[in-house]
């Protein structure tokens, strides 16, 4: 089975497979509901570390970057199933229900789902239709189980109104401060200036005050800098460290790390 399959694309997932992997998240432009069926999930982000085991659920706050790591445990398979809750479907069922937020939510971005014999049977409805994807249901049916999530998600924590309606743009944030957490993200510079909620020419603009150069620049030093410290100091292996960093292989992190410092990185006493 190709791992994540699509059952209605955009929308609803299903990931299934039987090794570890650890995977860079991209830009989460969505709330994601994860429901993890077998196996362990852990979400890494700059300010929260969060895991989960069979039979959990958690909700995914939009406009983060993160890692997951995707366990399975002895005799299992790894078996997860991804809502994505796209912004125009919520603003249909806030119209629908006159829901409203009246207040900024303030909490964690990355929330755990306290389970409730609602959530439980709805959980074990989801899965027919992911392991059965031949059988395709139409969009009309996906799209009702996952309005059905949302109505299930208030029922268990009213308080997430706020969360899965605020349609509010990405205010500014310190630009500084979330370039210095996310910088090993392999993302377009686009996705960094909507992250800070910044157009590109405004993010661009505000990069050369902040640091002195331009964001491409800047993100291939800080990384190899980054990669210095931790070959030298940490005594990691440029293998076992190249995609942390953001970079797409190993050959091109070799090359620009010999072209910055004038040493491989398999070299030791490393001058910089």
């Amino acid at each position: 089975m190709t791992n994540p399959n699509e059952i209605i694309p955009g929308v609803l997932f299903y990931s299934y497979f039987s090794t570890s992997r650890k995977e860079k998240v991209g830009f989460l432009s969505n709330n994601t509901l994860v429901l993890q069926v077998s196996g362990h999930f852990t979400l890494e982000t700059a300010a929260q570390t969060i895991s989960m085991s069979s039979g959990e659920m958690l909700l995914i706050g939009k406009n983060q970057l993160g890692q997951i790591t995707k366990t399975p445990l002895p005799g299992e398979y790894y078996e997860t199933i991804v809502i994505s809750l796209r912004e125009d479907l919520l603003r249909k069922i806030a119209l629908e229900e006159h829901l409203a937020v009246q207040e900024k939510y303030v909490g964690p971005p990355n929330i755990l789902i306290p389970s409730n014999e609602f959530l439980k049977a709805y959980f074990q409805s989801v899965i027919p239709y992911v392991r059965n994807p031949e059988e395709s249901i139409t969009n009309d049916i996906g799209l009702l189980k996952v309005k059905e999530a949302v109505k299930l998600l208030l029922h268990a924590m009213p308080r997430l109104s706020s969360v899965l309606f605020d349609f509010s743009e990405p205010h500014k944030i310190d630009l500084e401060k979330f370039m210095v957490s996310h910088f090993h993200y392999n993302i377009p510079v686009k996705e960094f200036a909507e992250l800070t909620g910044r157009s590109l020419a405004g993010f661009k603009r505000d990069f050369q005050k902040t640091f002195g150069m331009a964001p491409r620049q800047w993100l291939q030093e800080r990384r190899l800098t980054e990669a210095k410290n931790l070959i030298d100091n940490k005594n990691k292996k440029p293998s076992a460290i190249y995609l942390d960093l953001g970079f797409e292989s190993l050959s091109h992190f070799s090359n620009s790390f010999k072209k910055k410092f004038g040493k491989a990185p398999t070299e030791k006493s490393i001058s910089g």
